[in-house]
């Protein structure tokens, strides 16, 4: 198992051969090693990864990384079996050159914020009719429940805030720059320039 932290870059295109793949790019660490679990004392095994800088940071924070310097993103990677066979101590550095070309990911991420939508939109509800009475209801949801159980059922679809949800996106490294911990991987991920993103590989 594999992990780190990167931040969203941008999209672009390479070629390979004779066809264009559109890529994103991802500035992937270098993340610093903050805290390592163990099953004897927590009863669980992870690591723990920080990752950015940042001006501003809350002094139960600092005291948590101590001299690692004031980090702005940290992540707890949890070890369902073994943990990796990279031996690693609190301060080590973790970066793209862990990683291999071909390899296929899970990348996590908040997908971009688009506001306030009605259920036109956020859910491809078609509307009322657009004649015979109607009277602003042309984009409106119609009924949200029946007389029995008396209740709106939990779940149900209706206008309120779209994005800003955590999506996982499988997917491939297409290039690494080893030298500016960039990462280029098939297709489009989540969020807009500038998210935080966790990658793992198996």
């Amino acid at each position: 198992m594999k992990f780190i932290i990167g931040k969203k870059v941008g999209m672009t295109q390479i070629y390979e051969g004779d066809k264009i793949v559109p890529v994103t790019v991802v500035e992937a660490g270098p993340c610093l090693v903050s805290q390592i679990k163990s099953k004897d004392t927590d009863g669980y095994e992870s690591w723990q990864l920080a990752f950015g800088k940042t001006k501003h940071i809350a002094r139960p924070q600092k005291g948590h990384l101590k001299n690692l310097g004031d980090l702005a993103h940290m992540k707890e990677f949890r070890f369902k079996q073994s943990p990796p066979e990279k031996k690693l101590s609190i301060g080590d550095t973790i970066d793209a050159s862990w990683f291999s070309e071909g390899e296929e990911v899970k990348v996590a991420g908040l997908s971009k914020g688009r506001g306030f939508m009605g259920v036109v939109k956020r859910h491809g509800f078609s509307g009322g009719p657009a004649s015979h009475g109607q009277k602003h209801q042309h984009r409106a949801p119609g009924s949200i429940g029946g007389g029995f159980p008396e209740r709106v059922t939990k779940g149900r679809r209706m206008a309120g805030r779209s994005g800003s949800e955590k999506n996982i996106i499988k997917s491939e490294i297409v290039k690494i720059d080893k030298d500016n911990n960039l990462i280029a991987f098939k297709g489009a991920l989540p969020g807009r320039r500038g998210t935080i993103l966790t990658i793992v590989s198996k």
